[in-house]
This record gives C-alpha cells, structure tokens and sequence, in this order.
C-alpha cells in the first residue's frame, strides 16, 4: 500500500470552529473544522458580492437536503431560499422499475424557515397546501428528526425518520472569492423509521443510511457544481460496514486547500484531494444512458458513475437560470486512502447533480 498523506494539502486538516463563520468585522472565516458553528449568520459578510451590502439576504442561497438510501431506492428531500426563489422538493429513485418519482413546490417567505445553526433543536421548515418538511437539527447530540409529506397528482410521499450520526462531520467553509464563502456541513448517519410511497411502506433496515446536507453562501453569477454520492452499508473496505462517499468540484478559488471531497467511515473520515468529473453525454442530453467519469490526479480516486436515470429540474426566469440534473445509477472502480488502503465500490448505488446557476 503508498502513502498519499503527501496528497492532502494541510489546510484540510480539521481546526475547532469558532463560535461565528463571519467575525464582528464582516470578514468570514475559511477551512475545515471539527464541530458545527453556533452563529451561521452570513448576511453579515462585508461585501462578499459586487452588489450593495443591503442585497446580502437576495444574494444569498440556502439549503438543507438529506439523501436517504433505502433498499427499495434513494429518497431526496430538500427545502431552499435563494432569496427571489423559494422551493420545497422530494425525488424518489426506485432502484427495481428505474421510475423517478417526484414533488416540487414553489414556497412564499412566510412559509419558508430555515434553521439558525445544525444544533440545540434549530429547525428547518416548509409547509404548503401540497405537504410539509421538517427538520429538528441537534447535531451537537449526533441526532436529526426528518419528516414531512408531499403530494403530487396521484403520487404521494410520506416519511417519518430518526437520524443517528456514524461518523465525523464534514464541515467545510470555501471561498468563492476574497470574502465570498460556500459553507456546508455533511453529515453521515443511520436511519430508524419508514416512508410510505403511494401508501406502500418502505422501511429502514440495518442497511438504510442518510447525508444532510446544510449549505449556505453567496454563488458567483456563473456557477457551476458536480457532485456525487453513496451511502449505507457495504464491503468497499474489505468488511461490511457503514461507508459513504462525498466527491464534488465547484468554484473553490483553490481546491487544493479547499473542498469537501472524503469517505465516511464507522466513527471516522478519509480525506481525498481535488477531483475532475467527465460526462458521456452530457446530463441535458439524456438518451436514457450516461457515463461520468470522476478522477484525481494522484490516483486517489478513480471511479466511473453509469447514470440509469435523470430527473431535470429547469428554472429559465428573469431573474434565475437554473439547470439542475439529479442523477440516479451505479458506480464502479475504486478509492484509495491516505494509508493506500483501497475501497472498491463495484456495484454501489449511487446518485448525482450537475448543476448550472446563472444568478
């Protein structure tokens, strides 16, 4: 086995969070960090868009999704604010027919709360005449309370979860300019409780797992973001344990000392370095099979994603250009760790975005 510890720029290497992600100066704090932070209050950014501090909460986009892995599919539920738009979504990928399930929502402000911080029950929610989200954050225990229901036509989605953390959080703050953060925090957990699909029951088993994903910050007017995931239990490391993967390249202004990419392990982290991902074809240009190739440059990370199923979600509006295609399917290759230790993922079910903003 080598040694690629030499790979990881130190400034990945976890600190203890302070208690603020922006300082009484305005200027905001950047890294990777242990813990969650107690004030997330980015509005206070001093200029952190060439737009006029009083545009800071327009500017501004907030999140708070969870991926959920049952054996049966793979759940999404998300609630955003990107200040002049406002959404409730849940995606539902089952893995046996291939069909993609889904329920979007345009919300008002008033019906749009998202949580302070991740801990101390600070809540996330949404409701409309269509259904409702919830989230009860208490990180700072290791715990999450996830339920909500939504209807769409004749599909309905109802869910009910206890989260319990596995591993070390990812807690990460990149800058997107000189003062222009993307906070986001991704958590692994297990999953007790059950979702009903058009009234069929779908319960977590030993194997169901979940990432919350909490992102906050201020995208640049072009952005652009890929991302892909998998998550429950598997034998990837040579025993069948909990294991999750996080692999994504956005606007870091230096992602050698910038990113979220690792695996979460039972009670630990893996870091990985930068990665670059390829499209056969493109995620727009579906013909209903696709293939991403996600690698390194030091032979961390080498894995191939055969996409079986798109879900597009297109906002052409005058004020927002959203291109965003979640993807569903199963990867193959492999990973290696610091250690050399390799993690082979033939045959994990897996799911991904790319995703396209012009703000």
């Amino acid at each position: 086995m080598g040694d690629y510890s030499r790979v990881i720029n130190e400034k990945r290497r976890s600190v203890p969070a302070p208690r603020a992600l922006v300082g009484a100066d305005g200027k905001c704090v950047f890294g990777t960090f242990e813990n969650e932070f107690e004030d997330l209050d980015l509005v206070r950014a001093a200029r952190p868009t060439h737009a006029p501090q009083f545009m800071n909460k327009m500017k501004l986009t907030l999140w708070e999704a969870a991926e959920v892995h049952f054996d049966e599919g793979v759940l999404l539920c998300a609630l955003t604010d990107m200040g002049i738009l406002r959404k409730m979504m849940h995606v539902f990928w089952e893995k046996e027919t291939g069909r993609i399930y889904s329920w979007d929502t345009d919300l008002s402000p008033a019906d749009t709360r998202i949580s302070a911080n991740l801990i101390n029950g600070s809540t996330a929610a949404a409701k409309s005449k269509d259904g409702f989200i919830k989230y009860v954050n208490t990180f700072d225990k290791g715990q999450c309370r996830l339920h909500g229901a939504h209807i769409h036509g004749s599909d309905t989605v109802e869910y009910d979860l206890d989260l319990a953390v596995i591993s070390k959080p990812s807690v990460v703050s990149i800058p997107f300019g000189p003062n222009r953060p993307l906070y986001t925090e991704k958590n692994f957990f297990s999953v007790k409780g059950c979702m009903k699909l058009n009234g069929r029951e779908i319960r977590a088993n030993e194997n169901t797992a979940a990432v919350i994903d909490d992102h906050r910050g201020y995208y640049p007017r072009h952005a652009h973001f890929d991302w892909v995931t998998t998550l429950g239990r598997s034998e990837a490391a040579g025993e069948r344990k909990y294991f999750a993967l996080n692999l994504t390249a956005n606007q870091s202004t230096d992602p050698e000392r910038y990113n979220e990419n690792l695996i979460w392990l039972e009670g630990k982290t893996a870091l990985l370095p930068p990665v670059r991902f390829t499209r056969t074809p493109a995620a727009g240009e579906f013909p209903g099979r696709s293939v991403w190739t996600i690698r390194d440059d030091h032979d961390m990370v080498d894995l191939t994603f055969r996409v079986k199923a798109v879900h597009p979600l297109i906002v052409h509006a005058i004020v927002v250009k959203i291109d965003y295609y979640i993807v569903f399917g199963e990867l193959e290759g492999y990973l290696h760790d610091e250690n050399g230790r390799k993690y082979v993922l033939d045959g994990l079910m897996g799911m991904g975005e790319d995703k396209t903003l012009l703000l």
